[in-house]
């Protein structure tokens, strides 16, 4: 039998009531599943949300050489989700956020969905989410890398476009805890395509995504990769944490590793997943609006706002459906493509999920 309280029950009630009111606060939108999730694996605890955030807030003083613009309770809890309510290691992570972008001025220079670098990335597929979770809760995201044409779209402009979507799905608080899956289809890759993947700008990508970003990645699936991809891979690792190594898979050309890990149900036929083909305009009309090849464009003002704004006709020209080069590894909705004995090296998981 559990302690009885000695308060009247006005009292108990009361007291229920502010412990509900402080907890839905901070929670508010959360199933019971995620609350319980939270708990179980990132060690939240809603009694003491309020305390937690207040210490890493409490460490803003000792790096005067960074400037937060942002330090309210619902931004700071992303930060301790991601570190599992560490508190040192989520101030870290707090301090790299903001470090990261003081850094590099230039990419967050208008850093919105309308300027012209993200909009090209956006357009063109950059990022691919997908609108369902998979079985975990997680947003899906997909990169088709084939279709980075590099006349027209510099690999800064993707990554400030992939930053920017990460930055609008994380005010989901559901996403905050359930996280995210990257699968990176390399099909017709090429060389010389790869050659523009200069040490210098994984390095970029490594510190805004691993170090800088509060995003909890379950999991980074490489698909169709050539002999290239897995050279550049062997050069990035020693900038990948331990744990980043754990949670990258290349599956090579079988798909039968990635759909023990991700259920083809929540796929497009692409991944030899149950769901149609990723439309490359689901993304980018979300941020830029469902007309986003008419006259309106929708600007990203915040982390949480967007308004509409009307544009000259160049936009429509800009935004016109163009020709993308589609995935190879399509194979038919619910057929998995099944592992020859001689590819085991290629298309098993380099890595286990920890």
């Amino acid at each position: 039998m559990g302690p009885v309280s000695l308060l009247p029950k006005y009292q108990q009630l009361s007291t229920w009531k502010g412990d509900l009111a402080k907890m839905t606060h901070l929670q508010a939108g959360l199933s019971p599943e995620t609350i319980e999730k939270a708990r179980l694996e990132l060690n939240e605890n809603p009694d003491v949300l309020h305390q937690d955030i207040q210490q890493v807030r409490d460490m803003i003083i000792t790096r005067p050489d960074i400037g937060f613009l942002r330090t309210d309770d619902a931004f700071i809890l992303r930060f301790l989700r991601a570190r599992k309510f560490h508190q040192a290691d989520a101030f870290r992570l707090l301090a790299q956020y903001f470090q990261y972008r003081q850094l590099h001025l230039d990419m967050f220079k208008n850093f919105k969905a309308d300027d012209p670098g993200i909009k090209r990335a956006l357009i063109d597929g950059f990022p691919g989410v997908l609108e369902s979770r998979d079985h975990y809760g997680r947003k899906i995201l997909l990169l088709f890398a084939a279709n980075w044409d590099q006349s027209r779209n510099s690999f800064t402009d993707i990554l400030r476009a992939i930053l920017l979507s990460l930055e609008v799905l994380i005010e989901d608080p559901e996403l905050q805890i359930n996280g995210f899956i990257l699968i990176i289809d390399w099909s017709n890759f090429s060389f010389k395509q790869a050659s523009k993947l200069t040490p210098s700008i994984l390095k970029l990508a490594i510190e805004g995504l691993q170090d800088s970003f509060p995003a909890r990645f379950g999991g980074v699936h490489f698909v169709n990769q050539p002999w290239y991809i897995h050279a550049l891979y062997t050069l990035i690792k020693p900038f990948l944490k331990d744990k980043t190594r754990k949670r990258i898979f290349l599956h090579g050309n079988n798909l039968n590793s990635l759909h023990q890990l991700i259920h083809p149900e929540f796929l497009p036929s692409e991944f030899g997943g149950t769901l149609p083909p990723y439309d490359m305009g689901t993304w980018a009309r979300t941020l830029l609006g469902p007309d986003y090849s008419d006259e309106n464009d929708y600007t990203h003002t915040s982390y949480n706002a967007m308004h509409v704004k009307h544009t000259s006709s160049n936009l429509e020209r800009e935004c016109s459906p163009k020709p993308m080069k589609r995935s190879q590894s399509v194979v038919e909705a619910g057929t998995l493509k099944h592992e020859d004995k001689g590819e085991n090296e290629n298309t098993q998981p380099l890595l286990a999920l920890d």
